[in-house]
């Protein structure tokens, strides 16, 4: 029985199982899972095995992970010769992309660090990334990439921002 064509667009639909060797961490995940989470984790794909495969961009000869960080750690930690994985995004190849789909992952889902949420948003913007891309791209409002911008104390972040000139005491004495 063949699937029906509208599955084919769908990167669920080609799970792949490719040596752990050629499946590499991001630098830039900023989710974080406390221990008795991992330890779960782990009894859970030993138990049930891999219920959800590892979301992956395709570069430099081997998968960068996307989606999955943990999973992928554990597969790592329990010696398995294979991970199951789904590429996406077979078009696109820059660095920024695949921060935003991290991050469109993680958001989907749970919580972040705050600070490590605020170097993505740094990067982002050294890239040339406006804050209405990130925003729009990281599922943020306006307001949470100017928190985020603010945290990391940069004055290059905000070079191109309005402010109201400082006042001196005494400004506005009779």
């Amino acid at each position: 029985m063949q699937a029906p064509e509208w599955t084919n667009q769908h990167p669920v639909n080609a799970v792949r199982w490719v040596p752990v060797e050629l499946v590499r961490a991001n630098d830039y995940n900023p989710n974080s899972v406390a221990k008795p989470e991992m330890d779960l984790l782990r009894r859970s794909i030993e138990a049930d095995g891999y219920t959800q495969p590892i979301v992956v961009w395709e570069c430099d000869g081997g998968y960068e992970v996307i989606d999955g960080f943990h999973r992928h750690l554990v597969g790592k930690e329990m010696g398995l010769s294979h991970l199951p994985v789904v590429v996406v995004n077979r078009e696109s190849t820059d660095r920024n992309d695949r921060i935003a789909s991290t991050i469109r992952h993680n958001r989907a889902r749970g919580k972040h660090r705050i600070s490590s949420m605020s170097d993505i948003v740094v990067e982002l913007s050294r890239r040339n990334w406006n804050d209405e891309k990130i925003a729009r791209e990281l599922g943020m409002d306006a307001d949470e990439v100017l928190r985020l911008k603010q945290i990391s104390g940069l004055a290059e972040l905000f070079e191109s921002e309005d402010f109201s000139e400082a006042w001196e005491p005494g400004d506005n004495e009779a």
